[in-house]
């Protein structure tokens, strides 16, 4: 085609194309404690989460359970912490570092939004920076904030499963499907 740069062209084709493992990335992944770890954590967290959404807009509209709601955000935010550093210690198994690898860069980026948001609630509740309404408000923010990273690793999830059953190499003749 006319106009078209090859080189950018390929270069689009092995970004899209680059797995989210090696091999040895792959072979790490499978063989770590961490990996069952998160496997459990992550939806011991989310049951924790649900139940802690209803209980924050129980409060918010009806003005009735208040420590209940509170004490719900606080279990959120503990698996939340909990999550994270094992979260941190299976990146480091995988990809030999504790955050920020290239595959989970973005997820890791809105991680950080999510911890941020949990530890100003838990800063506000302490020191009586909001009022109990503004609290929930902030915890909804925080879990809006979850919900959309939650989002990202179940993609990452799912991207990893789908290419698991053959890699996609990108050769100079173009791509190439090994079995």
């Amino acid at each position: 085609m006319a106009g078209r740069n090859p080189s950018l062209s390929q270069a689009v084709v092995k970004k899209a194309r680059t797995p989210l493992y090696t091999p040895e990335q792959r072979a790490r992944r499978d063989s770590s404690r961490w990996t069952l770890v998160q496997g459990i954590l992550a939806p011991v967290q989310f049951v924790i989460f649900l139940a802690s959404l209803g209980l924050v807009l129980r409060y918010l509209a009806t003005g009735e359970g208040y420590e209940a709601a509170t004490m719900s955000i606080l279990a959120k935010t503990l698996a939340l912490y909990l999550i994270m550093v094992t979260g941190s210690l299976w990146e480091h198994a995988v990809f030999g570092q504790y955050l920020l690898a290239p595959g989970f860069y973005w997820e890791d980026m809105v991680s950080f939004v999510v911890i941020a948001l949990h530890t100003a609630y838990l800063a506000a509740l302490l020191t009586d920076a909001l009022s109990p309404n503004g609290l929930m408000l902030l915890a909804l923010a925080a879990y809006a904030t979850y919900v959309i990273n939650a989002g990202q690793f179940l993609l990452k999830l799912r991207a990893a499963r789908l290419e698991a059953p053959r890699a996609v190499e990108l050769t100079s003749e173009g791509l190439e499907v090994a079995s």
